[in-house]
């Protein structure tokens, strides 16, 4: 069992080093000699049980003995904890691909790969009561929530994508332009819908409600300008409006919209249904029913929405 574990470890260090390459090969012509059921005859684990007692004898000869006498029992340990390891790294890489996370999707652990937690950041929604345990990607859901009344376009797609965001959050702004180009690039049923996440944001529901209700077609160039604005100019209505009226709005008719009552009754309505979903940060992006939560790469969205398909 030695030579398969000494195998895995020359062949990494024989990358970098050509004394181990050499080392390599005598490994892998004791491991095919194993493999095809014939005993090694190059000596190479003697030699290498020799240059390992060697070492140790002159620091611990008690060690060195202990060693000698289960020298194969600890190269079976050392082996399935290559193996194991390779397999966990192999995993994360895979994770990483598909899900943007090591340990998963919509994981919040650590992970190499990502340090910074740059695809699993989140604004948090504010409403969302204490709990003792982390949120998790299983409690969403879009079960029990009525997106009828969300601006939709593409209906008659099979395939859907729910895109849940706020104007005025950063990660929200990163996942927005992927979503847009997914949509674009592939035939899915595309629903936004506003959960507004930053203070003083809130009061944009109404006016996304009544640029949709006016004109579905020009609302989408609208919501495209609203996501590339500064975010202090999104905090004054007199701006909304003025991108409202260069998009062709009737301002008129939407500033009267947004005092309805009418129109405060459906925002308090979506807000309630999003909260349904169990959201706790935006973006929350639903492709197909499963939840992606925080700006992931695009590469995992696309895999999300055709999962059979990883290049």
């Amino acid at each position: 069992m030695f030579c398969f574990f000494a195998l895995i470890i020359f062949a990494i260090l024989g990358i970098f080093s050509a004394s181990h390459r050499i080392l390599a090969k005598e490994a892998f012509d004791c491991v095919f000699r194993r493999v095809t059921l014939r005993p090694c005859n190059t000596g190479f684990k003697e030699k290498m049980q020799s240059k390992i007692l060697g070492k140790l004898i002159t620091r611990s000869p008690r060690l060195a003995k202990a060693v000698n006498h289960h020298f194969e029992l600890l190269a079976w340990i050392f082996f399935i904890l290559s193996i194991a390891s390779t397999a966990w790294v192999i995993m994360d890489v895979y994770n990483v691909y598909v899900y943007g996370n090591c340990n998963g999707l919509n994981s919040t652990g650590f992970c190499a790969f990502d340090p910074q937690a740059e695809n699993s950041a989140v604004s948090a929604v504010a409403t969302k009561p204490c709990s003792l345990t982390p949120p998790k990607e299983s409690d969403l859901s879009l079960n029990k929530t009525d997106l009828s009344s969300f601006p939709t376009e593409n209906t008659k797609a099979k395939s859907k994508v729910v895109f849940i965001g706020c104007y005025l959050c950063d990660y929200s702004r990163q996942a927005y332009p992927l979503i847009k180009k997914l949509v674009k690039e592939n035939n899915v049923q595309y629903t936004f819908a506003l959960y507004p996440t930053k203070t003083g944001s809130a009061y944009l529901t109404a006016y996304m409600d009544c640029a949709y209700k006016q004109d579905s077609h020009k609302f989408w160039q609208w919501n495209d300008a609203m996501f590339s604005s500064d975010k202090n100019d999104l905090l004054k209505a007199s701006y909304v409006e003025n991108l409202l009226s260069k998009n062709g709005y009737d301002v008129g008719r939407i500033k009267a919209c947004v005092k309805n009552s009418k129109t405060t009754d459906l925002v308090n309505y979506q807000i309630n249904q999003l909260t349904n979903t169990g959201i706790y940060g935006t973006p929350t992006v639903f492709i197909n029913g499963k939840a992606f939560v925080g700006p992931k790469p695009y590469r995992v969205y696309e895999f999300g929405l055709k999962p059979f398909i990883l290049f």
